[in-house]
């Protein structure tokens, strides 16, 4: 196959933050496909000479793809891309793959068919990992209710994925990562599914961590300098309890009293519920970048002012360049900004495809290249026994269950399997 070097074709760009930073080690994007008309009009200006699919991608065909891209079938270096994530949020509702846009992956895996690209990059977020294909709600877990179905357990969404991904014939390398690790400002957690065509010897990138131990960046560090002009406003009732908070506090270190208050129904649920009534820290980097910082459930409040972090300062900790465009109301800003990749993540991906690319072109593909074609490998040791070893099932804990008898939870959870018992435990 002949070889249009570092050249990207992009899926699902949105404001193109994963392919802001491999175009920083040295990758070329070649087209943009992005459904969102506002997102469109963010890539074009600042990518002026890029061609920019705006359309959905279900509706777009990979010789399009290619011809917009002036490229032919296996010249592509990498297709990129993060199949929309809402539906496996833990922000969310989870519908998985019965959401629709949870099927969005089978689009992304036509393209790397069709295309042939010498590597794909595939990210989303970290609930894909836990994601089931049909959510059963935890109210309907547990003695009296029937155990979970394969498609009810714990990954079975992820599994199924990775199955579909095993078809395409590439060596599959996945992880989970954090961004902070690479330099980013923020804890953010990414899956990364990384694919070689001809099996070379992918693997997760290096951290900058020294000894062991990771040089953070503060948000005081990340924010030197940036000037805010747009942000969006916290209601009268929030404000009232934020201003109660020091930076990095949130609603657990209000009063007792005003506790309840402040959270309503929330208070009564469970779970860490850690984006209500949330000041950030300067000392820290920031938490994960939502798409709504004024939300109940996923605040980001500035560490010494009343409002929520601005446009320009989500910009920042994407780590976007201050001079970038983003077009639409604030809401949408917002939104792109806070879906994007981090461009040092980015950045990190790059530079280990560029290794492998000049590995391969000094020393030629192993003798076993053909051998990992079809095969999908964790990269992280821990993380692969953490997934083999999980519970298949969760419970919500013994003061929220129907049944709140631990002995009866216990009888259950040992119907469903000998692994799913070490729930118990824990809940």
């Amino acid at each position: 196959m002949s070889m249009r070097n570092n050249s990207i074709i992009s899926l699902f760009s949105g404001a193109m933050g994963l392919d802001l930073g491999l175009e920083k080690a040295g990758f070329k994007t070649r087209v943009a496909v992005e459904t969102d008309q506002t997102a469109a009009e963010t890539i074009r200006a600042n990518k002026k000479s890029l061609p920019v699919i705006n359309s959905p991608i279900e509706n777009v065909s990979t010789e399009e793809i290619l011809k917009k891209a002036k490229l032919s079938v296996g010249e592509a270096t990498i297709v990129s891309g993060g199949p929309c994530c809402q539906s496996f949020s833990t922000a969310g509702k989870r519908g998985s793959l019965c959401d629709q846009r949870g099927t969005l992956f089978k689009d992304f895996c036509r393209v790397v068919r069709e295309a042939q690209p010498r590597f794909f990059i595939m990210e989303n977020v970290k609930g894909l990992m836990s994601a089931a294909i049909r959510h059963r709600p935890l109210s309907e877990r547990g003695p009296g209710f029937p155990p979970l179905s394969p498609n009810e357990e714990l990954g079975s969404a992820f599994r199924l994925i990775l199955d579909e991904l095993a078809t395409l014939g590439y060596y599959i390398i996945y992880s989970l990562v954090n961004a902070a690790d690479y330099g980013t400002p923020q804890m953010r957690h990414r899956v990364i599914i990384t694919g070689s065509r001809d099996g070379e010897e992918i693997h997760i990138p290096s951290t900058q961590s020294k000894n062991g131990k990771s040089n953070y960046i503060t948000l005081r560090k990340a924010l030197r300098g940036v000037k805010s002009t747009e942000w969006v406003e916290f209601s009268d009732k929030n404000l009232k309890f934020l201003r109660l908070l020091a930076p990095g506090e949130h609603w657990t270190s209000l009063p007792k009293k005003l506790q309840k208050k402040a959270l309503g129904a929330a208070f009564d649920s469970w779970g860490g519920r850690k984006g209500f009534y949330r000041r950030l820290s300067w000392t820290k980097p920031s938490p994960s970048l939502t798409t709504a910082p004024d939300g109940k459930a996923t605040m980001l409040c500035h560490p010494s002012k009343d409002r929520p972090l601005s446009v320009e300062e989500y910009a920042r900790l994407q780590e976007f360049p201050d001079s970038y465009v983003f077009k639409g109301s604030t809401r949408d800003k917002y939104t792109f900004i806070g879906n994007a990749v981090p461009l040092s993540l980015g950045f990190a991906i790059g530079k280990m495809i560029k290794r492998t690319m000049e590995m391969t072109k000094k020393y030629d593909l192993p003798d076993n290249a053909d051998d990992r074609k079809g095969f999908v490998k964790c990269g992280d040791p821990v993380l692969e026994k953490r997934l083999n070893n999980r519970p298949r099932t969760q419970l919500p804990p013994p003061s929220h269950r129907s049944n709140p008898d631990p002995k009866a939870a216990r009888k259950w959870l040992e119907k469903v399997g000998k692994s799913s018992a070490n729930l118990i435990c824990r809940a």
